[in-house]
């Protein structure tokens, strides 16, 4: 339990820099809604008319006259983009940190084991990651009460949920990328997720690479898909998690075997 404690506390200023920035960008669209409510029909029709464009980020089914068509699109990719970002960020790094820094030699000297030492991280790492979406759904449904709109809590929570499950798959995918790392790894983690996020759209573009869906936890996460079948998609979630559990495994078995420098 101290090692969960040290990582979350030595987490604290990038989780707070990235969660204020998440939610601060989605509170602005909440709170730009209410403006914008009569115009967007009119930004409807002309995205209907713009073809791939509109296909690849879901436009072309989502109504942004509608507060959940317009948080869909706007907050969505927001918070799926972000928090993907920070997810691989934090589990990128828990590892390898500690051989970068020089430290692993102090931390592996006392009373622990190795597999106690990556249970204790992953879970620090998804503690980050639980916080994080609690504080932005939070603050997203007091943001929606406070310009006067029904929350259709459905299709949100569904939204939210999806996006969850998808950061913790990259999180675990990451975390057995970690294993293999000694030096800088951030770049490593942000350039997978921002792959993963453009592997989505291209798939949403042409039916041929539709089978992309299955290799980017964002094929989950269409809310176009979601608002419309008020459901997730449990074959590509059974494939997250397959995945997910891969990226554990690999980190545990490397990790435990490996020469720590």
């Amino acid at each position: 339990m101290a090692l969960i404690k040290h990582e979350v506390k030595q987490g604290m200023i990038s989780f707070w820099i990235w969660t204020i920035s998440i939610l601060s960008l989605m509170m602005i669209c909440i709170f730009l809604f209410p403006q914008m409510k009569e115009q967007m029909q009119d930004v409807t029709k002309v995205f209907a008319d713009m073809g791939s464009f509109t296909a690849a980020f879901g436009m072309d089914t989502l109504n942004f006259g509608t507060l959940i068509g317009f948080y869909g699109v706007e907050c969505g990719n927001i918070l799926g983009l972000g928090a993907a970002l920070y997810a691989s960020f934090c589990a990128v790094s828990i590892l390898s940190k500690e051989e970068k820094d020089h430290t692993a030699e102090f931390l592996l000297s006392h009373p622990i084991s190795r597999k106690q030492v990556l249970i204790q991280k992953l879970i620090a790492v998804w503690i980050q990651i639980v916080l994080l979406n609690v504080i932005v759904y939070l603050g997203s449904i007091l943001s929606i009460s406070l310009i006067g709109e029904e929350i259709p809590f459905k299709e949100i929570n569904l939204m939210h949920l999806s996006f969850f499950i998808m950061q913790i798959e990259l999180s675990c995918i990451c975390f057995g990328i970690s294993s293999f790392l000694s030096k800088g790894s951030i770049g490593i983690g942000l350039g997978l997720s921002i792959l993963m996020y453009f592997l989505n759209l291209i798939a949403n573009i042409s039916e041929s690479v539709e089978f992309l869906k299955y290799i980017t936890p964002f094929g989950y996460c269409e809310v176009s898909d979601i608002v419309e079948t008020l459901q997730l998609n449990g074959t590509y979630i059974g494939i997250g998690i397959v995945l997910s559990i891969i990226g554990i495994g690999i980190g545990f078995i490397h990790y435990c075997r490996k020469d720590i420098k």
